[in-house]
């Protein structure tokens, strides 16, 4: 019985590695990061969140380059299926996902860019 168990503990961390570890060319069709490189940046937001229109205007001032997908239309809210995640804004640079607005994260991440955002 105790082997059972361990063989059951070892498989399931081997799938928890594997799904870690996956690249971009393994993500669901619909993530986003399969689109962003390295240095892209995705944001999903929504029309009528305050946070998102924040840091909407955050990135015009900064001349951020970056997309916005719409949660409430058919991408925007494939994306968010596909990543996993229910609140908005998220934010995908690279292959980095910020989930909400956090602009200590946001910045962490596109300072190297070349933004000076926050």
């Amino acid at each position: 019985m105790r082997i059972l168990g361990l063989l059951l503990i070892l498989g399931l961390a081997g799938g928890v590695f594997a799904w870690w570890s996956r690249g971009p060319a393994q993500l669901h069709p619909d993530d986003p990061r399969r689109a962003t490189g390295d240095d892209g940046i995705v944001m999903l937001a929504a029309d009528w969140c305050g946070y998102c229109q924040r840091q909407r205007a955050d990135f015009e001032r900064a001349g951020v380059r970056y997309r916005v997908l719409d949660v409430d239309r058919e991408e925007g809210s494939q994306a968010m299926l596909a990543l996993g995640t229910r609140g908005v804004p998220v934010t995908v640079i690279g292959q980095d996902v910020v989930r909400g607005y956090d602009t200590a994260a946001l910045d962490q991440r596109l300072t190297p860019l070349g933004y000076d955002v926050y």
